[in-house]
């Protein structure tokens, strides 16, 4: 059997699977990574994703799920940093990205450093998508270790996944040994939930195993209605934020059922588990 782990966009909110990551590992006594063959993450899931699989100096994965919980309770401020003449701004972010990359790009040197994407100690695959090139992007750890033009820091495919649009830049990636050169953002803007993406993967790398066990963990699901009388007059302004949500919350759900009908359970032999908790009164 193949273990396959998938950890969902959300920002902030990467908070609840930390946590839930850090159950598991309390009561299997192991690191993550050595449960799961291969685990996938779109942007804060694929930071998370990253700093699960980054190698210690023994070749072990460094990072434990309560340490990785710690930087978004403790560091948080640091990642979403304003410039201080936002704030002064009435618009917001209306002309320009919310925050500054810098502190984010900080913080993932700090707990990144030159490792790379060929060094991760269990199969990744991780989303982003091209701006230029109109197309979805994929870091693909099997690839990295083929290819070096397949093959980046992971601070640098941290910072390219989670380069959500309006609120981070994108991300300039260059390409080894060429003058070319990536222009990445977010990959929730296809994937949010990168469930499918990283079961075809595993089915891709593991092309004789005929049995998989998937556990895909979300950041929360927001239930705040969106009441007709008051959506009906809404115009490109009115959409512009809850349409974000509204195509986030219809990728979950769709890719949820999708793995529910293709791994149905038969009996008590279950092999897909969706893990998602209810956002009360959020907007």
């Amino acid at each position: 059997m193949k273990k396959i782990l998938s950890l969902d966009g959300g920002g902030i909110r990467g908070i609840i699977p930390s946590m839930i990551l850090m159950e598991i590992e309390n009561r299997t006594g192991k690191r993550i990574a050595e449960l799961f063959d291969l685990i996938g993450g779109t942007s804060t899931g694929g930071i998370l994703s990253l700093g699960l699989t980054k190698p210690d100096a023994n070749h072990k994965p460094q990072y434990a799920a309560k340490e990785l919980l710690q930087l978004y309770e403790t560091r948080g401020n640091d990642i979403f940093s304003r410039p201080a003449w936002k704030h002064l701004l009435p618009v917001g972010n209306v002309f320009g990205p919310k925050y500054s990359a810098s502190g984010l790009e900080k913080l993932l040197k700090e707990y990144f450093g030159e490792a790379q994407l060929s060094d991760a100690v269990t199969q990744l695959v991780i989303t982003s998508y091209d701006v230029e090139r109109r197309q979805s992007y994929f870091f693909k750890s099997h690839k990295a270790n083929a290819s070096a033009e397949r093959n980046f820091l992971m601070r640098d495919v941290a910072r390219s996944t989670s380069a959500a649009p309006t609120y981070f830049p994108p991300n300039r990636l260059s390409i080894s040994g060429t003058s070319d050169y990536y222009a990445l953002v977010d990959g929730g803007v296809f994937a949010n939930n990168p469930t499918m993406c990283a079961y075809v993967e595993a089915r891709s790398i593991y092309k004789d195993e005929k049995d998989f066990l998937v556990v895909s963990v979300g950041t929360g699901e927001n239930t705040k209605r969106l009441p007709y009388n008051t959506v009906k007059g809404w115009g490109l302004l009115g959409w512009a934020q809850p349409v974000i949500e509204v195509v986030f919350d219809g990728i979950n759900d769709t890719i949820d059922y999708q793995l529910s009908q293709l791994m149905p359970m038969t009996g008590d032999d279950k092999r897909y588990y969706r893990f998602q908790i209810t956002l009360f009164g959020m907007s």
